[in-house]
C-alpha cells in the first residue's frame, strides 16, 4: 500500500517555525511527484511545494523563502520547513503523491501544486499558529 503519514502539526507563536514530515510507506515506481499541501477553514485547498524524482522543486509565489521542501529516500520521508509563521498560515497541512510515469507526466503539464491531480493522501496534520 502506498500510505502517507504525515506528523510535526503544533500550535506556535507567530514568527516560530515548524517541521513537518511525512512517511512515505512505498514507493512502488521510480518516477513520483510528492507535494504539500493546506486547507484552512472554509478557503478552499492550496499547494504549497512539490518535489520530484527528477529532484525538480517547485514552490507557491506566496511561500517561497518562508517554506522549504525536502527529501529523505533513505527514511522514505518528506520535509516541509516552515519559518516565520504567521496566523495566516494556521490550517491542516497535508501531504500527497503520484507515483507512476504517465500519472506524473500528466501532473507536471498540468501543474505540480493542482491538488485535484494527486491519488494519495495523508491524513493531515494540523498547524496553528497564535499572535
Amino acid at each position: 500500500a502506498q500510505g502517507l503519514v504525515e506528523s510535526g502539526g503544533d500550535s506556535v507563536q507567530a514568527g516560530g517555525s515548524l517541521t513537518l514530515s511525512c512517511l512515505v510507506s512505498d514507493y512502488t515506481y521510480d518516477t513520483y511527484l510528492l507535494a504539500w499541501f493546506r486547507q484552512a477553514p472554509g478557503k478552499e485547498r492550496e499547494g504549497l511545494a512539490a518535489l520530484d524524482s527528477d529532484g525538480v522543486l517547485t514552490y507557491a509565489d506566496f511561500v517561497k523563502g518562508q517554506f522549504t521542501i525536502s527529501h529523505d529516500r533513505s527514511k522514505a520521508t518528506l520535509y516541509l520547513r516552515m519559518n516565520n509563521l504567521q496566523p495566516g498560515d494556521t490550517a491542516m497541512y497535508y501531504c500527497a503523491a503520484q507515483f507512476g510515469w504517465i500519472q506524473v507526466s500528466q501532473i507536471r503539464r498540468l501543474g505540480v501544486l493542482k491538488s485535484g491531480l494527486y491519488g494519495k493522501w495523508g491524513q493531515g496534520t494540523q498547524v496553528t499558529v497564535s499572535s
